[in-house]
């Protein structure tokens, strides 16, 4: 087996199991905690003149809804994601608000779209996990028509971004299997990079490409945090394997170190993220 289809082969397992319920299982306090990206997001839907909207990496569909939501009757909005228990809740969702959204379960990397198909895509930390970047955004172009905008969040670097480090710092020493993050792999901090981004954009064929660092400030209420922390990243995963006295030695460990950003009842953070646009121009 080669690297690539190893590394696809893991994001698949990943979010079609563990990964995926967790985020299905904490999707109000991650929708809230990440509502001003969304709005974004959102912003840029309205903004622009797209009435076909992709959103890449849907997930539960907070992202997806709410631009189908601004579009009505008069647009088209379509979330993808990997994940089917992400797809199967972002579903769920739709049915129960009468949202005109729709979903697909695959990987947007090399899923079939219909050529030229869509005027705006948009991905809020959905693209980060792909083992072929240029490739995927190279699909993705053909997906959309000639003129059509790009827009989507994602993080920069873990140093940038203490809160997301935070449980794997504290819990390294009571979690000697704790995995250890690549940088050079597919998730979460892959995107880290100003340059490399732009150019996966670049080979990917889009043009006009803005990259621009964003802080954002992100809550999540105190009493949601040890569910976050247990569930969420790579200490979730282990955990969940874990036995009940290794599980609430880790939590009382872990939980404090969190201490700097809590605030009251309320726990507060910056996301440092990149605000990447480019656009999709012919030839």
């Amino acid at each position: 087996m080669n690297v690539a289809r190893q590394t696809d082969d893991e994001q698949t397992t990943l979010w079609n199991g563990l990964a995926g319920h967790a985020w299905v299982e904490a999707q109000e306090v991650l929708d809230s905690m990440f509502k001003p990206l969304e709005d974004l997001l959102v912003e840029a839907v309205f903004a622009g003149s797209g009435r076909r909207v992709l959103d890449v990496g849907c997930g539960t569909g907070s992202t997806t809804l709410a631009a189908a939501r601004l579009l009505g009757e008069k647009g088209r909005c379509t979330g993808i994601d990997i994940s089917e228990p992400m797809i199967t809740a972002a579903r769920a969702r739709a049915e129960r608000e009468g949202a005109p959204a729709s979903f697909i379960r695959a990987n947007a990397q090399d899923h079939a779209f219909e050529p030229a198909s869509f005027d705006m895509i948009i991905s809020r930390f959905g693209v980060m996990f792909f083992d072929d970047p240029a490739g995927a955004f190279a699909n993705l172009r053909r997906a959309a028509r000639d003129g059509a905008e790009l827009r989507f969040v994602a993080w920069r670097s873990a140093a940038e971004n203490p809160f997301m480090t935070t449980a794997e710092r504290a819990a390294a020493p009571l979690l000697p299997n704790l995995p250890a993050r690549r940088p050079d792999a597919p998730g979460q901090f892959s995107f880290a990079d100003r340059q490399r981004v732009g150019r996966i954009l670049e080979q990917g064929g889009w043009a006009d490409v803005d990259i621009r660092p964003i802080d954002v400030v992100c809550t999540l209420p105190e009493k949601e945090l040890v569910g976050y922390l247990s569930r969420m990243g790579p200490v979730g995963r282990v955990l969940h394997e874990a036995d009940a006295q290794t599980r609430a030695q880790v939590i009382a460990t872990v939980r404090p170190a969190f201490d700097p950003f809590v605030h009251g009842d309320e726990v507060r953070f910056t996301g440092a993220c990149w605000k990447v646009g480019a656009r999709a121009v012919d030839g």
